[in-house]
């Protein structure tokens, strides 16, 4: 008797540990190929996205196609788009911008307003506030006058690619910048985004918590959890 239920014990165990095993190589595989927890560290994305954020990140979605196109809608990034990315200066970086204008489009800013290929475009999602203006970053591309927070190699590089007021968008090449216009840095101080540096597309906020000084470990925002990202 003793004999059969220590079998039993030990059958029960193997099959508990195979699931294991299984789930634990499902979860590698979804984490390695397909998405990856992500935080927000900044505030370039209000009202959007918070400090704080805890997103996963899709990263099948603008991926060169390969064995698993046939499941996996690929397709490359869209202006409005969130991009989780390598920051150009600093790949070891991740930085969330959205994509503002793709290659062959025209751009610049009119009083913090973007206008895309010669006309002004809306942007629901986009925080500005004229009270904090700044020559260089709302009336981009301005040469008239540097900012101290642009890279010397983008402001050179600057010089030779505006056409007019605009600044022509290159191959495999995307213009991003955060939500919250007063408080971004993004492709107006640093250049453009290489479609090779693009990590994915953020979907979901899983956690949130609001961190302040005298609350280092935070509250969750419970309203916040599951919020599809757009």
């Amino acid at each position: 008797m003793m004999a059969r239920l220590g079998n039993a014990f030990a059958e029960a165990m193997g099959q508990v540990a195979a699931s294991l095993a299984r789930l634990t190589v499902v979860s590698l595989f979804i984490i390695t190929f397909l998405v990856q927890p992500s935080q927000i560290p900044t505030s370039s994305m209000e009202p959007t996205m918070l400090v704080g954020d805890f997103v996963l990140v899709n990263k099948q979605v603008f991926a060169q196609p390969g064995h698993w196109r046939w499941l996996l809608p690929y397709r490359d990034p869209r202006r409005d788009d969130i991009i989780v990315f390598h920051y150009p200066i600093d790949p070891a970086e991740l930085l969330v911008k959205r994509v503002i204008a793709t290659p062959t489009d025209r751009i610049h800013l009119r009083g913090g307003a973007v206008v895309l290929n010669g006309k002004p475009v809306a942007e629901p999602f986009a925080a500005y506030s004229p009270a904090e203006r700044s020559a260089y970053r709302d009336e981009f591309p301005n040469l008239q006058r540097a900012d101290p927070a642009a890279e010397a190699t983008w402001w050179i590089e600057l010089r030779h690619r505006i056409r007019g007021a605009d600044l022509p968008i290159p191959d495999n090449r995307y213009f991003a910048m955060g939500d919250n216009r007063n408080n971004s840095q993004d492709s107006r101080f640093w250049g453009f985004v290489p479609h090779e540096n693009i990590v994915g597309e953020p979907l979901l906020v899983y956690l949130s918590t609001d961190r302040t000084p005298n609350s280092p470990r935070g509250r969750i925002r419970w309203d916040r959890l599951g919020l599809i990202i757009r």
